[in-house]
């Protein structure tokens, strides 16, 4: 006998992801950011801060997107003058990607925006049981 919808684990995350999703681009639309906006500048903000400065793959690698999709969103943060693409010295057909000053300042106001819609969602769960079931359902093969 199949499961009721509200005894069914896929569509109560369905449910609780449009819900999460919902509170993600409402407290991004003031700062003029999609979602996934938001993701890859965090990402490129991130890993500019840690040293390094990624081409679109390594990018499209830490924020678990789509390359192509990642190279369309990544204009639009261009055009907004939020990243900048600067040639590799070592491989003049590449590019590297740095947040420009612009997108420095935006980039810890998401964070800090996402992270409060982030505790707001969350805060019927103990933060590490939600963290430790998101990593398991995350990377399930570790």
């Amino acid at each position: 006998m199949p499961l009721s919808p509200g005894d069914n684990p896929g569509f109560l995350l369905w449910h609780a992801t449009l819900r999460w999703r919902r509170d993600i681009a409402t407290s991004l639309a003031p700062l003029d950011l999609t979602h996934v906006q938001f993701v890859l500048l965090a990402c490129t903000w991130w890993l500019n801060n840690q040293g390094e400065h990624p081409h679109q793959q390594a990018l499209a690698r830490q924020a678990g997107t789509d390359v192509k999709m990642t190279s369309q969103v990544l204009r639009i943060l261009e055009r907004k003058g939020l990243i900048e693409r600067e040639i590799d010295p070592a491989d003049t057909r590449a590019k590297r990607l740095r947040v420009t000053d612009t997108g420095a300042d935006l980039a810890p106001r998401a964070i800090a925006a996402v992270e409060r819609a982030d505790a707001r969602f969350f805060h019927p769960v103990p933060l590490g049981d939600a963290v430790a079931l998101l990593g398991r359902l995350a990377h399930p093969e570790t």
